[in-house]
């Protein structure tokens, strides 16, 4: 389990793996969930997909995680038919959120 400290009590990180869809590319999908991520302090990525989706991956606290979904949910709703959620264990490989290309 990765661990951070903040203002000296450690908690322990999370990690998701977002995928939505819908009409989700083309709409500043990426550059909105890269602001609010950077807003949350959260790290990782997000990118368009082939298939017309778009994935991120975030690792932050569970608190922050969740603002991000519900802010992405609330900011880009009109776009997003579905979503999948994935919690996965944290690796601790990033240092910030960015926009990732795709690449095969």
């Amino acid at each position: 389990m990765w661990e951070n400290t903040i203002e000296g009590v450690i908690v322990a990180l999370k990690r998701v793996r977002i995928v939505y869809s819908g009409m989700v590319q083309g709409v500043g999908f990426r550059w909105t969930a890269e602001r609010i991520a950077n807003s949350l302090g959260l790290t990782g990525w997000v990118r368009n997909c082939p298939d017309g989706t778009v994935e991120a991956v975030g690792e932050g606290q569970e608190e922050d995680i969740n603002a991000f979904m519900n802010r992405i949910k609330n900011e880009m709703q009109p776009y997003i038919r579905s979503v999948r959620t994935d919690w996965e264990e944290p690796r601790g490989e990033f240092d910030t959120f960015t926009i990732n290309f795709f690449s095969a």
